[in-house]
């Protein structure tokens, strides 16, 4: 069962990606971030009750709460880092360096859980690898004149937080199945998502960016809510499939995104792969194809 919910994190992540751009554009992407986790928060206490779990409560563990606590201080990293690379670079590179948590994912979960990493592992991660490269590398130089908007996406300077947001994103993978033990995935996910908040708004207070908010109009409301909602459907169905899944495994499906991501990318800001791009792509997916035999 817990494939299904890898699947269904998977997609809800591709969607989130996409609706998460659409409401950056001309907002500071740590402010975005703060207002869609206060959607994600809310979804995930209304689940909570709705399942009535809250009664968890009053069983958890110290050492639960803590690294509960600590995986939502490595999400909150991850997705500041995550969308600020995305505010200034193209879509298209971002994901597969913020998809390539999975290879440190599985190197964690060797270290820290003795999940056994096998010679198909180790092809599975050559492949991903390879394909990773490929979909970041530059493209070669147009022979047309470049407009200043153009080379301000064609430079690297994404290339950083994108980096930051995968390290991030595989302590979350680590952090998270560690404290979901003993606990229902559902509560467990609430909880580490008002770490998140807080993170997210210390932030924004220190850099001034809430003076902002009065800018933003009902179209990037829209956008940052149905994102928040898509990032709360997913983290639930991750952290599901996560508590009863190996993590070298769910990791590996819940990366299948990068396919929804690019598709949608295509058909909403029509970002196109080159040749190259396409080859990378295909390596990445049939790497993590790999990890599930």
């Amino acid at each position: 069962m817990w494939v299904v919910f890898a699947f269904g994190s998977a997609l809800f992540a591709g969607v989130t990606a996409i609706l998460a751009k659409l409401g950056l554009r001309d907002m500071d992407s740590s402010l975005a971030t703060a207002l869609r986790t206060v959607v994600v928060l809310a979804f995930s206490w209304l689940m909570v009750y709705l399942a009535g779990l809250q009664e968890g409560l009053r069983h958890l563990e110290a050492r639960a709460i803590l690294f509960l606590a600590l995986s939502g201080l490595a999400t909150g990293a991850s997705w500041l880092c995550y969308f600020r690379a995305l505010q200034i670079g193209d879509i298209n590179k971002i994901t597969p360096v913020d998809k390539s948590s999975t290879l440190l994912t599985i190197l964690l979960a060797w270290m820290f859980l003795k999940e056994p990493i096998t010679p198909i592992t180790l092809a599975a991660m050559f492949l991903m690898g390879c394909g990773t490269y490929l979909m970041i590398r530059p493209n070669p130089p147009a022979r047309a004149e470049k407009s200043p908007a153009s080379e301000g996406r064609g430079s690297a300077s994404w290339l950083v937080p994108a980096a930051l947001s995968a390290l991030f994103a595989a302590l979350t993978s680590i952090l998270g199945k560690i404290g979901m033990q003993g606990i229902d995935s559902t509560l467990g996910t609430a909880l580490r998502t008002g770490v998140v908040l807080i993170m997210a708004w210390v932030t924004v207070l220190i850099r001034g960016t809430q003076r902002e908010i009065r800018r933003i109009d009902s179209k990037g409301w829209l956008f940052l809510f149905l994102s928040g909602l898509a990032t709360g459907a997913s983290w639930l169905c991750y952290f599901r499939a996560l508590q009863s899944g190996p993590a070298s495994a769910v990791v590996p499906i819940d990366k299948l995104s990068i396919l929804v991501t690019i598709a949608f990318s295509s058909l909403v800001f029509h970002e196109r792969l080159h040749r190259r791009a396409g080859i990378g792509l295909a390596l990445l997916t049939g790497g993590t194809l790999l990890m599930l035999l």
